[in-house]
């Protein structure tokens, strides 16, 4: 199963935002769309940065709410981590893990066409199980 795969059946859309846009706006937007992390582009759709819940948590708590006024390019973490809709499940397990991100964003010729949570890759996973599950099962019944 490859990320392209899951892009298909999930969909495309990424919620994005500016650098020059405030925290306070991309804590509004976490919080009405109801997700974990917002990706930052600049205009061409290249990303920049990506900013999480965790980084919103780590600067208030350091900081005070005074930084809801600053720049998300204040905050946002800037060595992105991203993959492309060729990698599988697997390799895409391996990059969460080791980077300790729940988030990748997906870019193909350099923009950015997609992001990939922990949240699909369980569903993903879970789903590839059952299917070798139900094989074994079958392969049983019918030796």
């Amino acid at each position: 199963m490859t990320v392209r795969t899951i892009l298909e059946e999930k969909g495309f859309e990424v919620q994005t935002i500016a650098p020059e846009a405030t925290l306070r706006e991309a804590t509004e937007l976490l919080a009405a769309k109801r997700i974990g992390a917002v990706v930052v582009t600049d205009p061409e759709r290249r990303v920049v940065g990506i900013l999480s819940e965790r980084d919103v948590v780590r600067v208030i708590g350091l900081d005070g709410p005074s930084r809801f006024d600053d720049s998300v390019a204040s905050v946002m973490t800037t060595r992105v981590v991203t993959c492309d809709g060729n990698e599988t499940v697997h390799q895409i397990m391996e990059h969460m893990t080791g980077g300790r991100f729940r988030h990748l964003p997906v870019v193909q010729g350099g923009k950015l066409v997609g992001i990939i949570s922990i949240g699909d890759v369980v569903k993903e996973r879970l789903a590839e199980m059952e299917r070798e599950s139900h094989a074994m099962r079958e392969y049983i019944m019918s030796a």
